[in-house]
């Protein structure tokens, strides 16, 4: 009987461009035996997928409603991280989206799968500019598997002029300061969400990659 490969999915939801993810996530699931990465706007594929990974760019209302607008992918979405836990990932606005709400030009339900809610960034620091666009350095507040050999210091790109508040202190598993605290990263069951974009975050993003794929929760 031939042996069936694990398999990563990257849900392609016409919520931005898929092609530095998709080689990132090949070339770390290649270094540590994950299996194969695929970028699918298919139900099925989801619903076969042994991990699945959220990204977005752009507003969070827009990309909700992508989601919930292709054939069948919310539920397909639902079904294997709600019913059947496959361990998730969301990036930038695929993070958002796991939130209670995002506040972007109206009030959007999200997932629903961190408590907490999406809101415009307002620094402290009035010089500091929105969108929040560059490099920062991360700081730790939860320890956490897909963290592993990541410490308070090291960098990771932003691109993004909401952040998530999240109103459940122990699912808040990293943040940046940028005219105040900025939530990073999120993580509860077997969900992770990251702000920055981990494919774009050289070797801290490419390690949280890695420690995704390699994850048991």
């Amino acid at each position: 009987m031939k042996e069936q490969r694990m398999l990563t999915v990257l849900i392609d939801y016409a919520a931005g461009n898929l092609h530095s993810a998709e080689k990132a996530f090949q070339r770390m699931a290649r270094e540590v035996g994950a299996g194969a990465v695929l970028v699918s706007d298919r139900a099925e594929d989801i619903a076969r997928a042994d991990r699945i990974v959220l990204p977005g760019d752009g507003a969070f209302p827009a990309c909700m409603s992508e989601l919930q607008g292709q054939a069948g992918l919310f539920e397909a979405l639902k079904e294997a991280v709600d019913v059947k836990g496959r361990p998730f990932l969301g990036i930038c606005v695929g993070m958002q989206l796991m939130a209670r709400a995002g506040h972007e030009y109206e009030t959007t339900p999200g997932l629903g799968w961190i408590d907490g809610e999406v809101y415009e960034i307002e620094p402290t620091d009035k010089t500091l500019k929105v969108p929040h666009m560059g490099w920062n350095d991360l700081v730790i507040d939860q320890p956490h598997p897909v963290l592993k050999g990541i410490a308070t210091g090291d960098h990771a790109y932003f691109v993004h002029s909401y952040q998530m508040q999240v109103a459940d202190r122990t699912q808040l598993l990293a943040h940046c300061e940028y005219g105040g605290p900025v939530t990073a990263i999120v993580g509860t069951g077997t969900m992770v969400g990251t702000q920055f974009h981990p494919e774009k975050s050289q070797s801290a993003g490419l390690r949280l990659i890695a420690n995704w794929l390699t994850w048991a929760p």
